[in-house]
Parts: structure tokens; sequence; C-alpha cells
């Protein structure tokens, strides 16, 4: 079995016509001009040692070496060793709230970023597990479908804020009835879900929805950011402060974090509620968590396992250049001492 890494280089074997054609067109030119100055009698006596199957020799060397090397830019690669690989892990996914009291900045830099944190660390520190992100506010979104990708992951993370939603609020039931469409293999036999959120949720059918994931086999770990006095929401414009939340009233609204909402989901779909103002701490809990947890299979590749050859092509086409540059155009002076045609004694 064999494999072309690079193809597109073959179109580099265009020069050797090339060259060859040149190589005639300088031949006959050559031809002509010596033509109108002596004949070929006369020629072969002023230049006995000229060869003109040397000069073709060294052209075929030339051709050689420039076909090996682009043969080896091609690298070809070839083996017939069938490799299979099992994946093993656990699916965990991640349910960030991103409504505008997460920008509260009552633990630094704010609630938002400190999530973010955490959700990064622990996939950072994942092995095979599949990962998936949820967004929430108001509704809930995917940000991203379950995958092994870890720095896929990462990168969606990034760019959770508050304006991917279209309404604000915090329905942490919204984000439980999306999960449920994540877990797509009913063979998975460890499957979780951690919310990470201040906690501020206005839905009562939240609780509910926990005990129909937790039906389902699946474990809910929530984490809360934010303090228990709270801070106001700030307000942003192109990136400066412009002020502060505001209620009907004028009031300057004050975000707290509810833990109470946040332990009760935990607790019904047999997980736990962990404080998460300290990135450390949530991050080592859930990573022991998911470490000790039993792993499935659920992914097996076969593949061919293909070893690089050009080194072969390379060394080659370098040792016919090598050749070309020390193959004189003159005859060897073994050749002129074998007198083929009895040349020599003609003339005696």
């Amino acid at each position: 079995m064999y494999k072309l890494e690079e193809p597109i280089y073959f179109y580099l074997l265009a020069i050797i016509p090339a060259m060859i054609v040149v190589f005639l067109l300088v031949l006959w030119w050559k031809k002509r001009t010596q033509r109108k100055f002596s004949n070929p009698d006369l020629l072969k006596k002023l230049a006995p040692n000229s060869s003109t199957f040397k000069s073709s020799l060294k052209l075929i060397m030339l051709l050689l070496g420039v076909a090996f090397l682009v043969i080896s830019l091609v690298n070809p690669k070839m083996g017939s060793k069938l490799k299979t690989i099992k994946r093993e892990g656990v699916d965990i996914v991640f349910a960030l709230d991103v409504s505008k009291s997460m920008l509260a900045e009552d633990i630094a830099p704010n609630r938002l970023e400190k999530a973010k944190q955490i959700i990064s660390k622990i996939i950072d520190q994942l092995g095979s597990d599949r990962v998936g992100i949820i967004v929430y506010a108001g509704n809930a979104y995917p940000l991203l479908p379950i995958t092994t990708d870890h720095a896929a992951a990462n990168m969606f993370l990034q760019n959770a804020n508050p304006d991917i939603v279209s309404s604000q609020g915090t329905a942490i039931n919204e984000a439980l009835e999306l999960a449920k469409t994540y877990y797509n293999d009913d063979e998975q036999t460890n499957r979780f879900l951690v919310i990470i959120s201040d906690g501020e949720d206005h839905q009562e059918e939240t609780k509910q929805m926990a005990q129909d994931l937790s039906n389902k086999g699946i474990k809910i770990y929530t984490v809360g950011v934010g303090t228990e006095k709270g801070a106001p929401i700030p307000l942003r414009e192109s990136g400066s402060m412009i002020g502060y939340k505001k209620d009907n009233s004028g009031e300057t609204v004050i975000t707290k974090r509810v833990p109470t909402v946040l332990e009760d989901i935990a607790e019904i779909a047999n997980g736990q509620y962990i404080d998460g103002n300290s990135t450390e701490n949530p991050v080592k809990e859930i990573f022991d968590i998911i470490a000790n947890a039993q792993k499935s299979e659920f992914e097996t590749k076969q593949f061919s396992d293909y070893k690089d050859q050009f080194q072969w092509f390379l060394g080659i086409g370098i040792l016919f250049l090598v050749l070309d540059i020390f193959l004189f155009d003159k005859k060897t002076k073994w050749l002129r001492k074998v007198d083929l045609f009895n040349e020599e004694k003609a003339k005696k």
C-alpha cells in the first residue's frame, strides 16, 4: 500500500521535456554554426576529444536527478500495517450562563471570565473525553456540539458573551432541555452536565427538568460564581464603561449569587454544588470526578501506518546531479584507446 502526500508537485515534471527541447535546440544551433566555419572532417581533427555521447549522457543524468528530486517533493509513503485505536471516555457538557448579570465584577475579572477560565482549565486536563458547550440567558443555544476536539472547544468558548444570545434572563431550564439532545450515545454510561452560573434563575420548571435528566442517567454538577453581597452590572459601549444597569425606578441593580437554586439542581440530579470563586477548587473537583468515572468506549479507528520514503528519492536525485557535475564532455582516456573501427590501423 502506498499514498502520495503532495501529488501536486508532479506538475514540476514538465521541466524535463522543456530541458530536452532546449538541449536539442542548442545542439542544432551548434551544428549549424560549426558548418559555417568548417566541414565535419576538419572539426573532428581540431577537436578529437569532443563527444556527443558524453553530452547526451550528462543530459540523462541531469534529467534523472530532476525527476527523483520532484518525486521526493511528492513524498511517497508506503506501508501496509493496520493500527487500531480505541478511544474511551465520558461525555461532559458545559452549560455556561452568559446573561448580563455574569458581567458583574464582584470576582475578578468578572463572573463570566471566571466561568470561562474554569471550563477552559477542565478541558485542558481531559483525555479522550467528549465535550459539548451550551450557552444560555433568556434562551439556550448550542455553542459547540459534543466532540473530542478540545482545541475547538476552547476556541468557541472564548467567543461566549451576552451578545450571542437574543434575549436576556437566566433560564436554566432552557439549558437543561437543550442538554437532553447533546448525549447522542445511548450506550454511554457516564454522562455529566456542568452548569456554571450565578444562580439567578426565574423559572419554576427548573427542578422538574433536572429530575428528568437525572432519570436519564445524567449527573448534574453546578458551579456558582459571584458573591452573596453582590455587585452592580456594568454597561459598556465600544469597550468603555458608561455606567451601571438601573431598574425602572432609576435605582442601580445589584446582582447576587443565589447558591440555593444551584444546590437544589445538583441534589436532585445526584451531583454536587461547587463554589467557583476560586478557579482551582472546581477544576480539581470536577476533574477528579471525571477521572474516577468508568470510561466507555465510544470510538474505534483503523488506519494504515505509512512511512515517509522521500529520503530515498532525494538521495538518488542528488547522486545523479553529482555524477552530472563530474562527468565531462570530452572522451575519456580509456575510450580513446579503444579503436573500434580500426581507424588507427588504416592510417598506418
